[in-house]
């Protein structure tokens, strides 16, 4: 079983908590990760690179000279991609890099993620953030009160749009609502800081459903 560092509202440290075993099960399964990763990072790319080939290039209708008689190699277009301002050869076409990964796939990655930090001792339980509104200043100081090193992912008990907001302007700083957050956030992190109360409403469902 792992455990946790657990700190105060006031940003004064606690006890060590028990992580629960039905996210914190020991397993870190590298293939899932992988796979989860590989497709999360394609999926952000546009696929929007383009070239004209040949054929797409503007001019070049008729022959440049004579197929013979002229000593050179014989031609047909201006446009041929040997030419200054020609077509490409084998230009990039706009298409979707889109994968698709099975939903027990990406369940399985994110549970290993999060015990790929347990195992490191970068899963950091706190107590509920609650701000009356943005303020960037006051999350840095608390996140300088519990030393959070590196980069740090919020994982809050639901919608918190003051939090959010309060860490937009943090350079590796992320806010995610607890659930929410991919395989590739949690790696990204070197520290992943949850609201205790988040845990304990999801291990709830989670006995409710099963």
């Amino acid at each position: 079983m792992y455990k946790a560092t657990y700190f105060k509202a006031d940003g004064k440290k606690g006890r060590a908590r028990a992580l629960p075993d039905w996210l914190f099960d020991g397993v870190v399964n590298e293939g899932a990760l992988h796979q989860v990763v590989k497709a999360y990072l394609a999926n952000q790319r546009q696929g929007t690179a383009a070239a004209k080939n040949r054929s797409a290039v503007r001019g070049g209708g008729r022959k440049p000279y004579r197929q013979k008689g002229t000593g050179r190699a014989r031609q047909g277009t201006i446009r041929a991609p040997q030419f200054e301002g020609g077509g490409v050869a084998f230009p990039p076409i706009p298409h979707s890099w889109n994968q698709k990964v099975p939903r027990k796939v990406k369940g399985l990655a994110r549970r290993s993620a999060f015990n790929a930090r347990a195992e490191e001792d970068r899963v950091v339980l706190v107590d509920a953030l609650s701000f009356d509104a943005p303020k960037t200043a006051q999350l840095r100081d608390y996140l300088g009160s519990i030393e959070a090193p590196g980069k740090v992912l919020i994982l809050t008990e639901g919608q918190k749009e003051n939090v959010y907001l309060s860490a937009r302007n943090l350079q590796n700083v992320e806010v995610r609502p607890f659930g929410e957050e991919s395989a590739y956030d949690v790696l990204w992190a070197t520290t992943v800081i949850i609201e205790r109360g988040a845990l304990e409403n999801a291990e709830v469902k989670e006995a409710s459903d099963a």
